[in-house]
């Protein structure tokens, strides 16, 4: 199994910034492709970012593309999204997801990611 624990997040002024870390452990950790998702109150679980297991190539949502980077250091078993010129709608509980499969490299299916952390609350002032 996968355990997953998200940090970094807090409460920040709109136009500021936050790093958010995903730091895995277990027999399959590290390596994996890995999914960033949000969730609002009364919202459904959103696609955010991903990384293919080696790092080579991600994926980013439309509403956060150019503002968001992630990435990951694989040695570290640590995973991380650059969140920039944060807005308010940028407020949610943000997790991190792996899955084990592959294939496809990326994805934004939430329900084709097998380990979940238990999110950070990103709270972004106006």
């Amino acid at each position: 199994q996968v355990q997953l624990v998200e940090s970094g997040g807090g409460l920040v002024q709109a136009g500021g910034s936050l790093r958010l870390s995903c730091a895995a452990s277990g027999r399959t950790s590290g390596g994996l492709t890995l999914g960033w998702f949000r969730q609002a109150p009364g919202k459904e679980r959103e696609f955010v970012a991903g990384i293919t297991r080696s790092g080579d190539s991600t994926d980013y949502s439309d509403s956060v593309k150019g503002r968001f980077t992630t990435s990951r250091d694989n040695a570290k078993n640590t995973a991380y999204l650059q969140m920039n010129s944060l807005k308010p709608e940028d407020t949610a509980v943000y997790y991190c997801a792996q899955r084990r499969a592959p294939f496809p490299p990326l994805t934004s299916l939430a329900a084709l990611y097998d380990y979940w952390g238990q999110g950070t609350q990103v709270t972004v002032s106006s």
